[in-house]
């Protein structure tokens, strides 16, 4: 006989770990043109209100992205290395960008579908989960884009459309 007080738990997949992954690609893509809208000299001087630059924003998205997923796969926490030389050129920051666009495309297909929810400690400090520290990669993404979207239109540039980000 069974017992009426047993309730049987299903669970559904929102969204895949593919599609996630897809869902950051098309941030990053996004990301990525605003950073081509910039004008050169102004992507690493101009600011708002005392914020920083787009190019020292940006530079803190490199040094979160691959470090923070190679951490997850490996369990080996990287230097947190927000500055790199990149001579004042836009084109060394790009092929940084597409550098790390290539160790994400490595990486995160080895994040283990069951690990999404194993707790993680991300740059050896913040607390969470594998699943917590992607959305606050992604989170901060957005974020620091939504500022770099101000500087340009108050350069009088018109950003890209914040919907397009599929590749």
């Amino acid at each position: 006989m069974e017992n009426s007080n047993t309730s049987t738990v299903k669970s559904a997949t929102v969204i895949t770990p593919e599609e996630l992954f897809a869902h950051w690609q098309g941030h990053r893509d996004l990301t990525r043109r605003t950073i081509e809208a910039f004008p050169e000299k102004e992507f690493f001087t101009y600011s708002i209100g005392g914020m920083r630059t787009f190019a020292e924003m940006v530079m803190e998205l490199l040094a979160i992205a691959s470090p923070g997923i190679k951490e997850i796969v490996t369990g080996k926490t990287e230097e947190f290395k927000e500055h790199v030389d990149h001579k004042n050129s836009k084109k060394v920051i790009l092929e940084l960008w597409d550098k790390t666009t290539g160790e994400l495309n490595e990486y995160f297909p080895k994040i283990k579908e069951e690990d999404f929810h194993k707790a993680i400690k991300s740059f050896g400090q913040y607390e969470g989960t594998v699943q917590s520290s992607i959305f606050y990669f992604i989170d901060n993404e957005i974020h620091h884009r939504g500022q770099g979207f101000v500087y340009l239109r108050s350069l009088n540039i018109e950003p890209p459309f914040f919907w397009e980000r599929d590749k």
